[in-house]
């Protein structure tokens, strides 16, 4: 019969096969992963960052930030090899990674793999609600590494040369080493703090030198500074239009998520409380930062949840002896995974959420109609995906491409109280694709001008209106 280490260990190897079958399960519903992928392909094709805009109609050859750029590379070549099923499954591992390598930190301080176990599913289950594919899964995968970093064993210069390296590439994957530098600064000042006032014993060097080789890393992308300035106009822009990963977690939008992240919260704060004893700054710190963080904006659940992993697995049981994983239980873990992949790709193939505008944008593509494409702005990304080059989009996701004067003529837009001819002046589009309930006072003024527009069919979920063939848009001003 098996010993209890043997089981405790099992547990621990045999999770990732089931946390992946769970992330398989989701539906694709990120609506900007869509023009991020075509620019991607562009991005491939061109053997380089894109330089100038391809997409919107209004801003054509204007100069476009390399935000993500690689990230988006990878994952449209991902997609390119495998198609969408096979990009979920790479996106999958993509954000399972993060977290496994978090809970192998925990395992090399000498963590009991079923505190590992326990953690991991606490802080998978925080995350999940926000799990969905995009490049910031690369980012998650760069935070866990961090934290592997941070608690393996080697020299301060080998230590922080990988460092540096981890931090430039997670900066053009996803622009968020800002997070790290975050982080590190916060925990090597509390480090430095403690130590002073013999909290505790610890060695704040290497997470200042990271912290300031984060700072750094920020620039190292085509943006070079301006990424800054590119990212506070997201951020602005983004709380303008109402993201709800901008906001706090006790506002009304983000309403479904307060119950799951209080609840684990208050567990976590428990755990860490009572095991006290066996946890330092280097899990305490990154958790806090990421909690008032988080509270204060949803969009980081996803590295709290990460974060959560090292502490609660150090505080759940004391530290013993650090027990290596045999090569058949490493074998058992890469089997079990793999077979989850596959079984979950035919139980759950790839399917969009209600919030793809999918069966519009087949009926739109049987048209014929190509120029601008006046969509919903969320939609935006799936239309340049279906119709790139033929189709331009009037807006998409891309907050900071369009200054304040242009999403508030939108929003004024929406509630029909911008002209269509006005509309037609700036943008001459050759076919609309809105959502009711968000645009109903543009879809009213469409449906008043009959001799212009053709309905395709409404829905509760999205409509479409094409330019008649014996119409055609006014000169552009």
């Amino acid at each position: 019969m098996p010993s209890s280490a043997t089981i405790r260990t099992a547990a621990l190897a045999l999770l990732p096969a089931i946390l992946l079958f769970v992330l398989m399960l989701r539906p694709i519903s990120d609506v900007d992963i869509f023009w991020q992928l075509k620019l991607g392909e562009l991005i491939l094709a061109a053997g380089h960052p894109i330089a100038s805009e391809p997409f919107a109609a209004t801003h054509l050859g204007e100069p476009l930030p390399a935000v993500a750029w690689l990230g988006q590379a990878v994952m449209a070549e991902a997609r390119l090899l495998w198609g969408w099923t096979g990009l979920r499954v790479f996106d999958a591992l993509l954000w399972l990674g993060g977290f496994l390598a978090a809970g192998e930190a925990a395992r090399r301080r000498g963590a009991d793999p079923l505190a590992v176990a326990v953690a991991l599913a606490l802080g998978f289950a925080l995350a999940l609600p926000a799990a969905s594919i995009r490049p910031q899964s690369f980012a998650g995968l760069g935070f866990g590494l961090l934290l592997l970093l941070l608690h393996a064993p080697g020299s301060l210069p080998r230590k922080a040369l990988i460092g540096a390296v981890l931090l430039v590439v997670w900066q053009n994957l996803h622009p968020s080493a800002s997070l790290a530098a975050v982080v590190l600064g916060a925990t090597a000042a509390a480090g430095w703090i403690g130590s002073r006032l013999r909290w505790w014993d610890f060695d704040a060097r290497l997470p200042a030198v990271l912290a300031a080789f984060a700072g750094l890393a920020m620039l190292a992308t085509p943006d070079g500074l301006s990424i800054v300035a590119i990212s506070a106009e997201n951020a602005r822009a983004s709380v303008a239009n109402g993201a709800s990963e901008w906001f706090p977690v006790w506002t009304p939008i983000n309403r479904a998520f307060l119950p799951g992240f209080a609840g684990i919260a208050l567990i976590s704060i428990a755990i860490a409380w009572r095991g006290r004893g066996r946890i330092g700054p280097l899990e305490i710190i990154p958790a806090l930062v990421l909690l008032v963080l988080t509270a204060g904006a949803v969009r980081f659940v996803f590295f709290l949840g990460i974060a959560l992993v090292p502490l609660l697995s150090l505080a759940l049981m004391p530290g013993g002896v650090r027990r290596a994983f045999s090569p058949a239980l490493l074998a058992a873990t890469a089997t079990a995974t793999a077979a989850i992949a596959l079984l979950s790709c035919t139980v759950k193939p790839t399917r969009f959420a209600d919030n793809i505008p999918s069966g519009c944008l087949s009926d739109l593509r049987a048209t014929g109609a190509s120029g601008t494409i006046y969509a919903h702005s969320a939609w935006g990304g799936p239309v340049i995906d279906a119709g790139f080059p033929d189709w331009k989009v009037a807006y998409d996701g891309r907050y900071y491409r369009y200054p304040p004067d242009e999403w508030q003529r939108y929003h004024l837009a929406a509630a029909g109280r911008v002209g269509l001819d006005s509309l037609d002046r700036i943008y001459r589009p050759s076919a609309y694709l809105l959502k009711p309930g968000r645009d109903d006072g543009l879809i009213v003024a469409l449906r008043s001008a009959p001799m212009n527009w053709d309905e395709l069919g409404a829905s509760t979920d999205c409509t479409a209106f094409v330019r008649r063939a014996s119409t055609s848009p006014p000169a552009s001003r």
